[in-house]
């Protein structure tokens, strides 16, 4: 019982960290680690469960989401491959394949997101003195960048939210919170192209998958309605935070 309320516990946090930051993975994950499934189950059981999460979090984020109707397909349709293609190499290749790629990645994402502001005021200063507008989805580079990330988000997701955030705040002119919002549309996207994948091709525990599920679908909603009421500059310190924390466990891990 104590293991089951654990799990339930996990999904809950790891729903409400996904909707405000993102790195939920890396408080469900070594949760199912422990209660016994081998990695890859357990790699795929997260992914399944924290699907109604994502969701959630995205419904509590709906009316920063008004009027990005056409930047979610596009951004989407990168994110829906780059999940499929990294649910595929789960299954196909060794679990240490992300282990040196991984913390360079969420380290240069960490960097961005705190740079971010300075670099969107000197890209509007140049856009500016160009006399160019920036455009509303980013170009074919956030698009190219997203699709990349979401291979990685297919695979393991932890620190993902970060990527993505950081990508769109450089290339974007836009609030974070609104930026946060398409996020957790992107996060759940992925996570459910890459479980479509996992159902017909690999192992999974439903007893997990459904205390995740439950869990991460309140955690969601709280961690949106905590997260819609925080000022821009303590969103982008948590972002950093938990961030900072992700990078940690993933160089220790």
């Amino acid at each position: 019982m104590d293991i089951l309320f654990a799990v339930f516990g996990a999904g809950l946090a790891a729903g409400a960290v996904n909707a405000v930051v993102g790195s939920g993975t890396l408080i469900s994950f070594p949760v199912l680690l422990a209660t016994g499934l081998p990695p890859v189950t357990a790699t795929v059981s997260n992914a399944l469960g924290l699907i109604p999460g994502s969701i959630s979090g995205a419904i509590g984020f709906r009316r920063e989401l008004r009027g990005r109707g056409r930047l979610l397909l596009k951004l989407g349709a990168g994110a829906a491959v780059g999940g499929f293609s990294g649910a595929i190499l789960l299954l196909a290749l060794p679990a240490s394949a992300f282990e040196r790629i991984v913390p360079v990645l969420v380290g240069l994402a960490l960097v961005l997101v705190v740079l971010q502001p300075w670099i969107s005021a000197r890209l509007r200063d140049r856009r500016r003195a160009n006399g160019t507008a920036p455009r509303k989805d980013g170009g074919p580079l956030l698009i190219a960048g997203i699709a990349l990330a979401s291979v990685y988000g297919g695979y393991f997701a932890a620190a993902q939210g970060v990527i993505y955030i950081a990508l769109m705040g450089i290339l974007l002119d836009d609030t974070l919170l609104r930026l946060n919002a398409v996020k957790n549309v992107l996060v759940a996207l992925v996570n459910a192209v890459a479980a479509c994948f996992f159902l017909f091709a690999a192992d999974y525990d439903w007893t997990s998958v459904g205390l995740l599920a439950a869990g991460s679908a309140i955690g969601g909603q709280l961690g949106a309605a905590f997260g819609r009421r925080l000022p821009q500059g303590v969103l982008r310190g948590l972002i950093v935070a938990v961030g900072s924390v992700s990078l940690v466990q993933l160089v220790w891990h």
